[in-house]
């Protein structure tokens, strides 16, 4: 049998896996080669439509979108290869006032990091696409620079491009197995032969899911079918029309030459090839489904009347990839340490090549760019990849694409995976629940179902903002009680744990056991790759506690930085403890009613944590939270948590005890100004621009990022994190413009209403020339409101209540 050897192998020819080649290529990456079991665009690629979208509702992932439109302009003169790119615009309109309401919040944000956009009214829409009606249209948003693409043509220069830079395309091989050994892939098989090589990229779209598993990847990448009809050619189609798109409708249309392509997002569509790709698919369509169809066609008509007189030439119906949240994955995966993938792309081709360029970076630099953690395989778990949560949440996404997107809002489809030992009398007791990584988790307490239904952009008419508003006042005059079982918990133990752990972190661990220390870990850049806490609970053991979605991404991150010593361990607890924080000015009263230990300041001061017991329960008692009052995280083995949960309930009646959700600590952080990963803090920032100042100890010695942090503390920075209040309704949720006088200079962080402060808060980063000022506008659904930027917490900020 034949042994071949690539540096990166590639496997997979649609859009995404051809762009990743050219990119490498562009980066001399000269011993590249792409397996494609059948031909290059077979799969999704070949049948997509093509439109090319760019906004995003996050900064990055829009920098993604746009540099393949600036690609998608220069390709066909760089290859030779033409790329039927037609940068004609896009237009998207609102048929409700709520529509309205999201394209104006939409516009906000385009304006925060400078995207061009313009929002138009209904006659100035049907001046850019004259085949519309204006009956019942609010307003419109306006993309100049969008368009659409030929999706083969677009390929094929990627490979035309990659074929230059010395890529080898194979077609006609498939891949049948992995030769694994210490974590890495050694060989990939093939019926061709065996094929050696140092990284793996699995970009086999329709099929990634399937790949994953002949190498013990789990791969969270669904099928669904996909419909979108052609018409007969009409001179009522003139050249020049822009896509469009009316989400009310469901419906996308674009021009083709003479024609309309119309497809739309409706719910309920059906999940394809749930247990894997059926064996010899290829360049293949499925029976089209005109009676699921009308409902869009239908719908498009009433907006667009001249579909009622245009014949139809074609009903496609074609599987494309879909993820459990309709966004695209990506990145090194945690099972394997040389095994990367990239697939689920519901937009693969407007997307490809930002995606090419971003896992090219990833598979040679050891990172992108920027950040794109919305997108990171890692946000996953094994448990999404499974057909009874994968392809309900695909469909559901699916179905979602156009749906209204309220804040908050939260899936319904495979629930209850993981339940923690509260979770029955919880919903006793009225929890309302939401999701996060398979988890049910108490969102607030109602006993009115009023407050479950029904979405709103203005606070005060979404659900749960009455009982969000008790359970904060709880928490900062009484108690609270949280259920906090859904943290990711690992434990680092073993000879040299510690120096493997300082290595890591900015933060100084070398205390006493029995300290809880708040920590980054950062990279090379002194971006922060990780926030969370780390316990010493003995000489060479840590505690590891991280959000509940963050576990796979953050213990992946320590995992391949410990050093290779078979006698240090890193082993997740996750499922082994719940946690039960109580929070609040009479929260040691409640525990202290409990317990035969001393739980007094002096005894357990903050930022400190030991064994304690609740009645007969062996707890670990920990003076930190996340709210910004007198607490205890008890972290307690599963089988007695609903023990220790009651009797604290029991003691804590006379002090007027409550239950808190999520909800609230979200509102109670925010007076705190208690940074979040993945808003205020992530890859592209660093500890000292964020106001971490205080977890970075120069003088424990080197750590990952040291020397960049050093760097930037000399020079000084250039953005530095600030928070702010605004007097207005409360209708700010992030991603709000900031602005100083006429100039916008940054754009929101996060945002919630402080029911304690009474005001909206916000956190932000500001040019550090700025930060002295206390006058800013924030913009919000395209009203400027004033702001006042503050000196630290809007609530408690000397930290007394915290360490009292």
């Amino acid at each position: 049998m034949t042994v071949n050897h690539a540096s990166i192998l590639i496997i997979g020819g649609g859009a995404i896996g051809c762009s990743i080649a050219y990119h490498l290529a562009k980066l001399g990456e000269k011993d590249v080669v792409v397996l494609e079991q059948h031909r290059v665009t077979h799969g999704a690629t070949w049948h997509a439509a093509g439109l090319v979208g760019q906004l995003r509702g996050k900064r990055n992932l829009t920098r993604l979108m746009q540099y393949g439109v600036q690609l998608y302009e220069r390709l066909e003169a760089e290859t030779g290869q033409a790329t039927g790119w037609h940068p004609v615009g896009s237009l998207r309109v609102a048929s409700s006032k709520e529509r309205w309401q999201e394209i104006r919040r939409t516009a906000t944000t385009a304006r925060s990091f400078g995207f061009e956009l313009e929002l138009l009214d209904a006659v100035e829409a049907a001046d850019k696409f004259p085949l519309m009606t204006t009956d019942g249209v609010h307003g419109a948003a306006w993309i100049p620079t969008d368009g659409y693409i030929d999706p083969t043509s677009l390929t094929n220069a990627y490979v035309a491009g990659a074929r230059a830079g010395g890529v080898r395309f194979l077609e006609g091989v498939r891949v049948t197995g992995f030769d694994i050994r210490d974590r890495r892939v050694q060989a990939v098989h093939t019926a061709e032969g065996d094929w050696y090589c140092d990284t793996v990229v699995n970009a086999a779209g329709l099929w990634a899911r399937d790949v994953g598993a002949l190498a013990g990847v789990a791969v969270p990448a669904g099928v669904v079918e996909h419909q979108y009809m052609v018409t007969v050619k009409s001179d009522q189609v003139t050249p020049g029309l822009p896509t469009f798109r009316d989400p009310d409708k469901l419906a996308y249309l674009k021009p083709e030459a003479g024609s309309l392509a119309l497809g739309g997002w409706e719910a309920d569509a059906p999940a394809f090839a749930e247990n894997g790709m059926p064996e010899g698919f290829g360049r293949e369509l499925l029976p089209s489904n005109m009676d699921r169809f009308e409902q869009i066609v239908l719908a498009a008509a009433e907006r667009i009347p001249v579909f009622n007189e245009l014949g139809i030439r074609e009903l496609i119906n074609g599987p494309i990839p879909v993820s459990p949240d309709g966004e695209p994955v990506m990145g090194p995966v945690p099972e394997l340490d040389n095994f990367f993938v990239a697939c689920g792309f519901t937009a693969g081709i407007a997307a490809s090549g930002g995606a090419g360029k971003t896992m090219a970076e990833w598979i040679t630099a050891g990172e992108p760019e920027y950040d794109v953690f919305t997108f990171d395989v890692r946000r996953f778990g094994p448990h999404h990849a499974r057909p009874e949560v994968l392809c309900p949440r695909a469909v559901e996404s699916y179905g979602r694409y156009y749906a209204m997107h309220w804040p908050g809002e939260e899936s319904h489809t495979a629930r209850g995976l993981r339940v923690s030992p509260l979770y029955g009398e919880l919903a006793g007791r009225g929890a309302v629940y939401g999701s996060k990584f398979g988890w049910e988790r108490p969102n607030w307490f109602s006993d009115s179902s009023a407050e479950h239904r029904g979405g709103s952009f203005d606070r005060r008419e979404a659900p749960g903002f009455r009982s969000i508003a008790a359970e904060h006042r709880a928490v900062r005059e009484r108690a609270a009680l949280f259920d906090q079982s859904s943290f990711a918990k690992l434990e680092v133990k073993g000879p040299g744990a510690l120096a493997a752990l300082q290595r890591l972190a900015t933060a100084n661990l070398d205390h006493p056991p029995g300290r809880v220390v708040y920590t980054q870990l950062c990279n090379e850049r002194g971006g922060i790759e990780c926030d969370l806490t780390i316990m010493r609970t003995s000489a060479e053991r840590f505690y590891v506690v991280t959000g509940s979605g963050f576990g796979v991404h953050d213990f992946d991150w320590i995992r391949r930085h410990l050093p290779p010593d078979a006698r240090l361990s890193a082993r997740e607890v996750t499922a082994a403890y719940a946690v039960i924080n109580i929070a609040g000015p009479r929260a040691r009263d409640v525990l202290g009613a409990v317990t035969d230990d001393d739980v007094s300041n002096d005894a357990l001061p903050f930022a400190r944590c030991r064994r304690v017991h609740v009645g007969a329960a062996p707890v670990l008692a920990a003076r930190i939270g996340y709210v910004g009052e007198l607490g205890y995280e008890l972290h307690v083995s599963c089988d007695q948590a609903l023990y220790v949960y009651r009797r604290l309930r029991d003691a804590g009646r006379d002090h007027g005890i409550a239950d808190a959700g999520y909800a609230a600590i979200d509102t109670l952080r925010m007076e705190k100004s208690y940074r979040y990963w993945s808003a205020e803090i992530g890859p592209d920032y660093t500890p000292l621009e964020a106001g971490l100042d205080f977890c970075v100890h120069f003088g424990k010695g080197d750590f990952i990022g040291r020397d960049a942090l050093e760097a930037q503390r000399d020079k000084g920075i250039a953005r530095t994190l600030c928070s702010f209040t605004i007097d207005a309704p409360p209708v700010f949720y992030g991603s709000e413009c900031i602005l100083c006088g006429d100039d916008v200079v940054g754009s929101t962080t996060s945002a919630n209403y402080g029911h304690t402060a009474a005001c909206n808060i916000a956190m932000g980063y500001l040019p550090v020339e700025l930060a002295s000022r206390s006058a800013f506008d924030i913009e919000a659904f395209g009203e400027r409101y004033p702001a006042r930027r503050i000196d630290g917490a809007v609530y408690d900020p000397d930290m007394l209540r915290l360490r009292a």
